[in-house]
C-alpha cells in the first residue's frame, strides 16, 4: 500500500516516509506538486499527506487535483493552524488537516482512519443505467438480456459501477482485478476494456467507457 508524501523541506519528507515505512507502508515522496502529478503517473496511490505552503502550485491546489480527478484522500500538513486555513482545505477536498509540529503517532492514527473510510467496497448489487450486476451470482444483466462474462470483466465493470460517473485509475483497476503488485503489460487492461464495450454496445447498454488520457476510465450514462 504506497501513500504519498508531498513537501518541499526534505527533513519532513524523512520523518514522515520512516514513520510510514515502520508502520509497514510503502511511500513515495516529492518535493513540488508538479513533481508529484508527475511521479504517479501508473502508481497505485492509496493516499497523501501534502504540504500546504509549496513553491508554484499549493497544497490547495494539489489537493483539489489529487482528490477530485484522481480520488485519492488527502491529509493536509502545514504549520500554520488558522480557521481559514482548515477551512479552505476541507473545501479544497482534504480528508483531513494535521498541523505542525506533530506527533508521528497522531499522523499514523489519522493514516489509518482516512484508509479505513476509503477502503474499497463494492456492494453486491450495483445499477449503472439499464445495466445490473449481482456479484453473488457473478450475472450482469443489460435490459432485459443476462449476460455472463469473464471473471476479470466482470471485476473491471463492478468497479467501475461502483463509481459511476467518477474516474477511476488505472493503477486501481489493474491491482483491484490482477493484485496490487501486478507488473503486466498495461494493453492486457486495454484489451479487457474493449471486450467489456463491446459487449456494452451489443446489448444496448445505457452507459458507455469513457477513457480519460493519463488518468484511467470512467463509465458514464448516456443522455
Amino acid at each position: 500500500m504506497t501513500i504519498l508524501v508531498v513537501d518541499d523541506d526534505p527533513h519532513i519528507v524523512q520523518l514522515v516516509a520512516i514513520q510510514l515505512q515502520q508502520a509497514g507502508y510503502k511511500t513515495l515522496a516529492a518535493a513540488s506538486a508538479e513533481q508529484a502529478l508527475q511521479l504517479i503517473d501508473g502508481e497505485l496511490i492509496r493516499l497523501a499527506i501534502v504540504d500546504v505552503m509549496m513553491p508554484g502550485m499549493n497544497g490547495f491546489e494539489l489537493t483539489s487535483i489529487l482528490s477530485r480527478d484522481l480520488a485519492i484522500p488527502v491529509i493536509l500538513l502545514t504549520a500554520r493552524g488558522q480557521l481559514d486555513d482548515k477551512e479552505q482545505g476541507f473545501l479544497s477536498g482534504a480528508e483531513d488537516y494535521v498541523v505542525k509540529p506533530f506527533e508521528p503517532k497522531e499522523l499514523l492514527y489519522r493514516v489509518a482512519v482516512v484508509l479505513r473510510r476509503h477502503k474499497p467496497q463494492l456492494h453486491t448489487h450495483l445499477q449503472a443505467g439499464n445495466v445490473s450486476i449481482n456479484r453473488e451470482t457473478y450475472e450482469v444483466t443489460i435490459g432485459q438480456d443476462t449476460v455472463i462474462l469473464p471473471l476479470k470483466e466482470f471485476e473491471l465493470l463492478s468497479l467501475l459501477a461502483s463509481r459511476l460517473q467518477q474516474p477511476v485509475t488505472r493503477a486501481l483497476l489493474m491491482s483491484h482485478v490482477w493484485g496490487e503488485e501486478y507488473e503486466g503489460n498495461e494493453l492486457t487492461l486495454n484489451t479487457h476494456m474493449n471486450r467489456i464495450r463491446e459487449r456494452l454496445r451489443r446489448h444496448q447498454a445505457t452507459v458507455e467507457i469513457q477513457t480519460l488520457r493519463g488518468i484511467g476510465y470512467k463509465l458514464e450514462a448516456l443522455s
